[in-house]
């Protein structure tokens, strides 16, 4: 239909064969529970379409040098855009990469400090100017007629023998004067040199007084000057009647300090860029640290840690580079402002006459991108800020306000939860900036499961009505209102409130004990002390930037693996952490990837490819064959299919088109060579098992105490739609993060364990995230302590005890604003998470 995208027939993954019209150039969001397609049809399907058919336009050479996507399973689609996805897993995964290269803004400050900035000797501290004959004449000029002047040419020191030979060759070329150190002499006469010394030569080249029409010869003198002291101009201004002194004048060309006898670079972009052998700080290579490790083994390395490098004192740059000022601040000072102070540093900025036609238009630029991050929400980020320190939802809004950046019209945008990490205060900003996106004529699609981005779509899709073999159909779709009148649709019934996560109605007060973090100093923590209740589920919250990684990741969860796990971790600043010998062990889960390469996966991470393998080798028809374990692994020869290694595929270099990935002929995908899949499991090999998701190995394993226990923690996390033997890079930060989760429930707690977790319900409908929470307050009630970094309010109002930090993020946050219970948290007006809790509560 005309204004749709119409998709017949798409059988990507779990998905069933869906056939769906999404209406264009609107905002649509596409929900479910975890597992239930909506990634499969968002980004495999409809970006990996748009994507292919827009590189299928270039030329072959254009094509050879971009990944192109792989076309997916689907019969048909129409009406669809060239595609642009912005997804929570970063592509960037190098310290040379920061804020302001990812979003290009880096490249226009480096513009303007190239064509605009006030170079430095890196000496003596003066400033240092290039000027043309024109100007020199023009300044000349300024002094009072009559006066009279001496243009000379300084010649560069050199030893007696160099000296007379080179006075010698003046004389051939028709100069007949020079002062050597200070005195005239004739050069036709004979000069009595002090041997072994070095001689300051000027070249006599005219002496003129000032007048009109004397304008042609004193240009014509400064040029032979310019020309003979290679750039360097000195004029010598003689004392007249009215008793003025003589002086001295020194003029140049190009960029260097003629007192001090050093030249600068040419001012270039590259000059400034610390990836640039130009810019580049030689002592660190541009990284702005080095490696306390170095020279040592890996190992070692990585344990030793980093310092800021001495040469450049962390700003990645030479001298020569951080010498140039605009506005009084070298590069480095202004890409270290936060990007709130960096908008008003460029905003105030006044240029001086020659320089606002070439650096205004820059400087705009600079200004509409600072907006975007502004509005993203990412105040206080810096531009310096390494894109590898960036949470997920950080570094997907770093994407987003590059995209806005662009100004692109006629647009797919496909964006994979832009409120990770988002606090409610900031929703309403990210949501006008989607708008603006559509109402630039562009299609928004977002995955998403936050409520408030929802409502406020023009369209929804929900998948289901499960997840892996139980999901992959559209459910229901239409405006927000319009599901929560659709009894099938998961998502309608938690909208309108027939569905709901309950507050506890009794509160725990823990076990009396109090574990004390004091004097928090940690990045822009502001010296707090808080005291977070043992045996409780206690929620850290607070706007982006507030400073919640860095008090829990950083200093608590650091300092308790140092102690407890003889981690090295380094450790952020604090006075001391009181309470923490009541803990056996501390478990940190974060949202880092669990393994970078296929061989990872959920049965390898979790530890139950090891009893896997054991329950093959101790089958009847292995003993006979006198296969052991290490048979049942595709990660080493004996066993797996030696044609491709274990991988279950082969890579085709096809040149000028995309690499290809061939299901392997000889072992079909199933990795293991022919012998190995003969010895069978209740008529399954053991490729068969990783085929099956995790609820149907559940099911088949379940007498299997070694195995089956793992198998059932991963389902309790919500991943029981999962495949065993699933690629690690396939999976998402929010299932990365419930695998390590199940890893460690899956071991043996004293009631002594403290579970720190970041952000778990990132990539959870309300129905996951009302059984992770049953799965907290059982770990809870067992006795153990659970700390999670929260934005989602519907964890925040079933915790114990709330710490909320503030007020605002970067400089402004850093501060405790308030802490206890829900019902004392909204009581606190200074507390933006109180005042959105608030408003949540009262509705129960």
């Amino acid at each position: 239909m005309p204004g749709a995208v119409v998709i017949k027939g798409a059988r990507v993954h779990n998905l069933k064969n869906v056939n769906l019209e999404i209406p264009r150039d609107r905002l649509v969001v596409i929900t479910g529970v975890s597992g239930s397609g909506k990634s499969s049809l968002a980004f495999d399907t409809l970006y990996a379409e748009g994507q292919r058919r827009y590189l299928e336009s270039l030329a072959a050479e254009a094509r050879s040098l971009v990944q192109q996507m792989e076309r997916p399973d689907v019969d048909s689609i129409e009406g669809l855009s060239p595609a642009v996805a912005i997804q929570q897993k970063t592509a960037i995964d190098t310290p040379r990469s920061t804020v302001g290269t990812a979003t290009e803004i880096y490249d226009y400050i480096r513009l303007l400090y190239a064509r605009v900035g006030q170079p430095s000797c890196i000496q003596c501290g003066r400033e240092v100017n290039s000027q043309s004959v024109e100007q020199v004449v023009d300044q000349l000029h300024l002094l009072p007629a009559q006066t009279r002047i001496v243009v000379l040419a300084p010649l560069a020191k050199g030893s007696m023998a160099d000296t007379r030979e080179q006075l010698q060759a003046w004389v051939r070329q028709g100069f007949t004067r020079a002062k050597i150190d200070g005195e005239p002499y004739e050069l036709s006469e004979g000069i009595n040199l002090k041997s072994k010394a070095l001689h300051p030569i000027d070249l006599i080249i005219d002496r003129l007084a000032l007048r009109d029409g004397i304008e042609k010869r004193l240009a014509d003198s400064l040029e032979v000057a310019s020309r003979v002291g290679d750039g360097v101009i000195k004029v010598e201004i003689l004392a007249d009647d009215t008793g003025q002194t003589p002086r001295v004048m020194i003029f140049s060309q190009k960029l260097a300090c003629v007192p001090c006898g050093i030249s600068l670079f040419e001012m270039t972009p590259q000059l400034f860029s610390f990836n640039s052998p130009q810019g580049a700080c030689a002592a660190c290579d541009g990284l702005g640290w080095i490696s306390l490790g170095r020279g040592r083994s890996q190992r070692a390395a990585k344990d030793a840690g980093r310092a800021p490098c001495e040469g450049c004192g962390g700003a990645r740059l030479k001298k020569e580079s951080l010498a140039v000022t605009v506005g009084g601040k070298n590069i480095a000072e202004v890409t270290s402002l936060p990007v709130a102070e960096a908008l008003g540093f460029f905003t105030e900025l006044k240029l001086g006459e020659p320089f606002q036609a070439v650096g205004q238009k820059v400087l705009s630029e600079i200004t509409v991108r600072l907006e975007f991050l502004l509005r993203v929400g990412l105040d206080y980020l810096t531009l310096s800020r390494s894109s590898t320190t960036l949470s997920a939802g950080e570094a997907q809004r770093v994407r987003l306000a590059t995209q806005l950046g662009s100004s692109l019209a006629g647009v797919l945008y496909i964006l994979d939860e832009p409120s990770v990490g988002l606090h409610q205060q900031d929703n309403a900003r990210l949501l006008a900036l989607l708008h603006q996106l559509r109402d630039r004529g562009n299609s928004v699609i977002v995955v998403e499961h936050d409520p408030e981005t929802i409502i406020n779509s023009d369209h929804v899709i929900d998948m289901g009505p499960g997840a892996g073999v139980r999901g992959g159909e559209v459910v229901a779709q239409g405006t927000a209102r319009e599901l929560m009148h659709q009894g099938q649709s998961l998502t309608g019934q938690y909208l309108c409130g027939t569905l709901e996560i309950p507050i506890p109605r009794v509160r725990r007060k823990g076990s009396g004990a109090l574990l004390t973090i004091k004097g928090a100093r940690e990045n822009n923590l502001k010296n707090i002390t808080t005291a977070i209740p043992m045996g409780a589920l206690s929620c850290v919250t607070g706007v982006s930037g507030a400073g919640k990684s860095s008090l829990v990741m950083d200093i608590l969860h650091n300092a308790l693996a140092h102690r407890l796990s003889r981690s090295h971790a380094r450790v952020g600043v604090c006075d001391e952490i009181i309470g923490w010998q009541h803990f056996d062990r501390v478990i940190g889960v974060d949202q880092s990837p669990i393994g970078r390469t296929p061989r990872s996966n959920p049965a390898t991470y979790t530890g139950l490819f090891d009893p896997l393998r054991d329950l093959f080798a101790r089958l009847p028809e292995a003993r006979v064959r006198g296969y052991q374990a290490d048979r049942f692994t595709f990660n080493a020869p004996g066993g797996r299919c030696e044609s491709c290694a274990g991988d279950g595929v082969r890579r085709v270099n096809m040149y000028f088109l995309p690499e290809v990935f061939v299901t392997c002929d000889v072992c079909k995908g199933k990795r293991y060579n022919r012998e190995t899949l003969e010895i069978k499991y209740k008529g399954l090999s053991i490729a068969d098992i990783f085929a099956l998701t995790i609820n149907q190995a559940s099911e088949l394993l379940i007498n299997i105490p070694a195995i089956y226990e793992r198998l059932r923690t991963l389902g309790e996390v919500g991943l029981g739609y999962l495949r065993l033997g699933q690629a690690a890079s396939t999976l998402s930060g929010g299932e990365a993060q419930r695998v390590k989760l199940a890893r460690e429930l899956a071991r043996r707690s004293t009631g002594k364990s403290i579970y720190i977790l970041d952000e778990p319900t990132t990539g959870l409908h309300f129905d996951d995230v009302r059984k992770l929470l049953e799965l907290l307050n059982r770990l809870t009630d067992t006795g153990n302590t659970v700390i999670v970094i929260e934005h989602n309010l519907d964890v925040i109002k079933t915790a114990d005890y709330i710490v909320d930090l503030g007020p605002g993020g970067g400089p402004q946050g850093g501060y405790l604003v308030a802490q206890g219970t829900p019902e004392e948290i909204v009581t606190v007006g200074e507390s933006a998470t109180g005042r959105y809790l608030a408003g949540l509560m009262e509705r129960h």
